[in-house]
């Protein structure tokens, strides 16, 4: 439930009533916003059964809650949240760019990576150094040696950096060196590398699972967020269908589902999506116009030789150029790219 305290309400009935609810053992969530506080209530709320909260000074009235997810629901928190990674902000008014190559091979690839799309306007640096294959013949990352590249590269060039974690051994490894983690789409509801993450204190990014309705997505956020950690991301990277021309049907009705919702930021992977480089562009500028928060493109210095995804990853040049033509699309949304 939450509980919508009035415009004029004062810190201490705020107070008051946080202790109230505080005081039958419940969790209190305040969310400030530029008109009312809103006063989040988590746990068993037949706790506050023969108390009338409304009657207590300062509250407007008292909102049920319906949905299984609580925190990073809009009706907690109605103002869309900006997440801190590194020196910038992923939310409202930015469009934010991840991008580099799906694997770390060596150094060189990746520092050359690092360079070419922060030239290019991308503010983060993306790239595996686990690789979660559907074989297990396929190239698995670099690991541990991978991650201390990406660190340097970030390090050279003032970049963010993002890897996706596996399990736990991989968490473990990666908060040591990167600034972002990311739970791939095969982990959505890896429940305990979930709360680990949650307990990590870095910003997360998290796929949508192969198959996954949104509140299914929404409530893995859930396990993230209960453990203390309200700076995640959500990431729509296509869906399983019936649909055989790209690799998955990308949901861009997501994007503002995600929007009426959560009040979480959404970007859009269109290179795992399409799986074809020749639809990342318009899927790219479709997701822009739809109000996604931003973008995770897969960038590499040599497509054709790429251990890992090479078919739908962008060349330097082609890199170039979308961020080029998305400029226009992101201002129309308000945004700055």
């Amino acid at each position: 439930m939450i509980i919508i305290m009035k415009p004029n309400a004062s810190a201490k009935a705020i107070e008051q009533v946080s202790c109230l609810v505080k005081s039958k053992g419940l969790q209190v969530h305040l969310s400030a916003g530029d008109e009312v506080t809103i006063v989040g209530v988590v746990g068993d709320k037949s706790k506050l059964r023969g108390i009338n909260i409304e009657m207590s000074e300062g509250v407007d009235k008292v909102v049920q809650v319906t949905e299984s997810y609580k925190l990073v629901n809009k009706k907690f928190h109605p103002e869309d949240s900006r997440i801190p990674v590194k020196n910038i902000f992923i939310g409202p008014d930015t469009f934010t760019v991840m991008a580099g190559p799906c694997a770390i091979e060596n150094r060189d690839q990746l520092l050359l990576c690092a360079e070419e799309v922060k030239k290019a306007g991308a503010s983060i640096l993306r790239g595996g150094a686990f690789k979660p294959r559907t074989s297990p013949y396929s190239f698995q990352g670099l690991e541990e040696e991978g991650l201390q590249y990406m660190e340097e590269a970030g390090r050279t060039t003032g970049l963010a950096t993002i890897c996706e974690v596996t399990s736990l051994k991989a968490l473990s490894t990666a908060v040591k060196y990167v600034d972002m983690l990311q739970i791939g789409a095969r982990n959505m509801q890896n429940f305990e590398l979930l709360k680990e993450v949650g307990r990590s204190g870095l910003p997360v990014m998290l796929k949508r699972g192969l198959a996954a309705t949104v509140d299914e997505w929404l409530n893995a956020a859930e396990y993230i967020i209960s453990e203390g950690n309200p700076n995640i991301v959500l990431c729509e990277r296509g869906i399983r269908t019936y649909e055989t021309s790209t690799r998955n049907t990308l949901d861009l009705s997501a994007v503002p589902v995600i929007r009426q919702k959560s009040h979480l930021p959404i970007i859009v992977d269109p290179s795992h999506a399409a799986g074809v480089r020749a639809y990342v562009e318009p899927l790219s500028k479709a997701a822009a116009a739809a109000g996604a928060d931003g973008l995770m493109i897969e960038v590499h210095p040599c497509p054709s030789c790429a251990l890992s995804d090479g078919p739908q990853s962008l060349t330097f040049e082609q890199f170039r150029q979308l961020m080029a033509v998305l400029r226009p699309y992101a201002q129309l949304e308000g945004r700055q790219l």
